[in-house]
């Protein structure tokens, strides 16, 4: 806004206040106008018509006493229809609109607890932005949007639910950590139940078929050798197997040292126990 020579310009999205001999005349509009001075026309001032912004930090306490900082940020503009309200009635917009927002906060943050201001922050917002409607709606202003930006409690209130969060989380995780390592329990059970079922039932199916087998030999060697018994094709089964064994033993590089009885009585013995443990083996699977 500039004048010279009694003629003024009004820049875009503001009014200028026209004075005569120092009393309100009229509200100039965005552009150039011609103000005499001579007869007593002034300028008393602009106003601009464009939103703006306060941002108001208030601090109170809430219902479970725990003291709370709460950002709001108002935004507001003059109307162009009451621009001379708003240009003479408040001499400090941004006070006057900041003690509404204190004057709300207060009123209705310490009705509730602190869990609860988060959760209703859009509560305060419309009780605070209603407020500042009815009030400031008398003085040439609109209030665009309020909005309650940041609620700050004190630091070692944040630090305890901070650490009340954390333990919950521990917890949780403690619970799910012991009921994962149940079930592998249980699945490592169940897989050894299992394994040692399917191996005994190979174990016993494995007696049966050397009980089978040498049973078959018996019968075949008797048929073919006139004048022996199965007695005798038994003996001479299990001291072979016995041979054999030995051998084994002694061709393996990592076997330890094994003293076993032997000669021709021990062989004697050693038949004869096996023999008994066959007999009976082949008397329980049948």
């Amino acid at each position: 806004m500039g004048q010279t020579l009694g003629c003024v310009q009004v820049d875009q999205s503001t009014v200028a206040m026209k004075e005569q001999f120092g009393k309100f005349d009229n509200v100039l509009e965005p552009g150039c106008h011609c103000l005499p001075w001579c007869i007593g026309y002034q300028l008393a001032g602009s106003l601009s018509l464009r939103v703006q912004q306060l941002d108001v930090r208030c601090e109170t306490k809430t219902k479970d006493n725990v003291f709370v900082t709460v950002v709001a940020s108002i935004q507001y503009r003059a109307l162009a229809e009451k621009a001379a309200d708003a240009f003479y009635k408040l001499s400090n917009t941004k006070e006057q609109i900041q003690a509404y927002v204190f004057d709300v906060i207060r009123a209705s943050v310490p009705k509730l607890d602190l869990d609860s201001t988060f959760e209703q922050k859009n509560d305060i917002a419309k009780a605070v932005e209603d407020e500042l409607e009815k009030a400031m709606s008398a003085y040439g202003y609109e209030i665009v949007q309020t909005l309650i930006v940041d609620i700050e409690p004190d630091a070692q209130v944040k630090r305890a639910m901070n650490e009340i969060n954390a333990a919950a989380r521990l917890r949780v995780a403690a619970t799910e950590k012991a009921e994962a390592e149940k079930i592998l329990q249980i699945k490592r059970a169940e897989g050894e139940a299992e394994s040692k079922y399917l191996s005994g039932l190979g174990i016993a199916r494995q007696r049966q078929a050397i009980v089978d087998g040498l049973r078959d030999s018996v019968l075949a060697f008797s048929e073919n050798v006139p004048g022996t018994s199965a007695k005798d094709v038994m003996d001479m089964v299990l001291v072979t197997q016995y041979f054999d064994t030995m051998k084994e033993i002694g061709a393996s590089s990592k076997s330890s040292a094994v003293f076993i009885p032997h000669g021709p009585g021990a062989v004697k013995d050693i038949a004869t126990q096996i023999r008994e443990g066959l007999l009976q083996a082949e008397s329980v699977s049948h």
